[in-house]
Order: structure tokens, then C-alpha cells, then sequence
């Protein structure tokens, strides 16, 4: 069993990761990457909001701007709109749900902490695409997702340069978990960012480092989720990578993950359950 702080302050109350977690996806967008995940009304968002929780993850994840290449662009009205009818609508029907908003937009998190008392921000800009989240995030006290990711949003699809990926990704979040932890945000998760800032022999070899980052003693959060670098490794699409999600699911487990994000809770949760059974009498 791992050492590190294993519980976080999320909306008042103690959130325990001493055992993996699922966070499963609901984007309020026309156009994100994997069809299936896309809710537009009502009874969408509410029957996939209903089946995360019914399939067994812990955590809503809530986004109304795609981060796909070439995505359109959305209004902070707009964002404003579409997370707030989401949130208002899952937290009428399952008050006891564990809402994070995915969002760089220091407004948009404003706004559903404020008003729909919101648990997490789940940043994608790592707090540089827009320059008052962590002053936002500290005053509403959510928790809160530090992501690796470009400068800014419109490089975020480039390749960097990288001499030592997860030293130089292990510099990033030690930078700004101080600033962070100045400011008296405490209750952080760190997501790696695959995907972002990165091809897909870079995403490959920072996912064989996972367990590296255990270094901070922070929960590790995993996004793959038919992620390109799924399908430009097997040649296929977002639709068909269901099997190469679960299995890389399965690794990030075993190399670490506290959190796994996902658009199969089902299958995902089933991972999770696998992983405990192997891992219960290990000392």
C-alpha cells in the first residue's frame, strides 16, 4: 500500500484514496473527439450521468469545451451555459454526486463553485492559460487538478522538445504545487497530461515513468481514454479503442494511478476491481 497523503478535503468531506478511483466523463460539446461521449439535452446528460454513477465510478467530470485539435471555439458565456445546466441537473437528481468541471477558465470556475458549490476544477491549463485560476481556485477552496500541458491553449497539440520528459514534467509540478500550496490550496491531484504538449512516443515513454511521480505524495490521475495516442499506435479510431484503453487502464494501475478518467466506466471499474483483488494481500 502506497505512503502518501491518500485522503482530499473535497466539498467538506474526506475522500479516501487509498484505493483506485473512477472519474467518468460527461462533455456538454457537439463535437468532442469520441462521438458517444457527446450530451447536448437533458435526457442525455442525465442518462450518462446516471450510468457513470450506476457502473460504479466516484466522480462526474463535467466539460463544455472540447480540447480536440481544430475544436470550435467557445464563448465563456457559452461554457458558463452548458456546465451550469449539466451541474444544476445532475446535483437535482444525485445530490450526493462528486461533481469536478473540467475548465480553464478561472470565470467558468467561479461561477459553478459559487453557485452549484462545486467539489473539483479540473484544470487541462495547468493555471497558465488563464492567469486567475489559482487565485480562483484558492478562494472557492475546490479541490483541484494540476495538469501538465503547453504554455498555452493554441500550442497545447504541439510537440515539445523534451531532454528528460518526466524530469522535466516532475519540474513543472514542483513549481507549481508551491505556488499553489502558497496561495493555501493543499487538495491536489496531478494529471500528466497525455495528449497535451506531447506525441505519442513521448505520451509512451511518461507513461512507463508513472510510478516515478509518487514523489509527491499526491493522488495520480490517468487520462487515455481512446486518446490519440491509442489510435495512431493501432491505426484506429476513437470509436474501436475501447479494448487498448482498458488495457492501458490496466498498466497505469499497476504503475500507480489513484484516479483513471474515462468514457467506459463500466469497463474501467471492472479494472479497478481486478487490481484490488491481485493487490489485497500484498505487503
Amino acid at each position: 500500500m502506497k505512503n502518501f497523503k491518500n485522503t482530499l478535503k473535497i466539498n467538506n468531506s474526506l475522500v479516501n484514496f487509498e484505493f483506485p478511483v473512477v472519474m467518468g466523463i460527461v462533455n456538454i460539446t457537439p463535437d468532442s473527439f469520441y462521438s458517444n461521449s457527446r450530451n447536448v439535452c437533458d435526457i442525455e446528460i442525465l442518462h450518462a450521468a446516471e450510468k457513470i454513477l450506476s457502473d460504479g465510478a466516484q466522480i462526474i467530470d463535467i466539460g463544455g469545451f472540447s480540447t480536440r485539435p481544430n475544436a470550435e471555439n467557445v464563448s465563456e458565456t457559452e461554457e458558463i451555459r452548458r456546465v451550469c445546466i449539466a451541474v444544476e441537473l445532475i446535483l437535482k437528481h444525485f445530490p450526493n454526486a462528486i461533481i469536478s468541471v473540467d475548465t480553464f477558465r478561472a470565470s467558468v470556475a467561479t461561477n459553478v463553485c459559487e453557485n452549484y458549490n462545486v467539489h473539483i476544477i479540473n484544470d487541462v491549463g495547468g493555471g497558465m492559460w488563464d492567469e486567475q485560476m489559482f487565485a480562483t481556485v484558492a478562494r472557492t477552496q475546490a479541490a483541484y487538478i494540476l495538469t501538465h500541458t503547453s504554455p498555452t491553449r493554441l500550442s497545447m497539440t504541439e510537440a515539445f522538445i523534451y531532454n528528460d520528459i518526466a524530469a522535466e514534467i516532475m519540474t513543472f509540478f514542483n513549481n507549481k504545487i508551491k505556488m499553489l500550496n502558497y496561495l493555501g490550496i493543499n487538495d491536489i491531484i496531478l494529471d500528466f497530461g497525455f495528449g497535451f504538449a506531447k506525441n505519442t512516443e513521448q505520451n509512451y515513454e511518461l507513461f512507463s515513468k508513472i510510478k516515478y511521480f509518487e514523489i509527491f505524495n499526491l493522488p495520480l490521475l490517468v487520462g487515455i481514454s481512446r486518446k490519440s495516442m491509442l489510435q495512431r499506435f493501432l491505426h484506429i479510431t476513437a470509436d474501436a479503442a475501447l479494448n487498448a484503453t482498458t488495457a492501458l487502464n490496466a498498466l497505469a494501475l499497476a504503475n500507480g494511478a489513484d484516479i483513471i478518467r474515462v468514457h467506459d466506466v463500466k469497463e474501467a471499474v471492472e479494472a479497478v476491481k481486478i487490481y484490488n483483488k491481485i493487490t489485497e494481500n500484498i505487503v
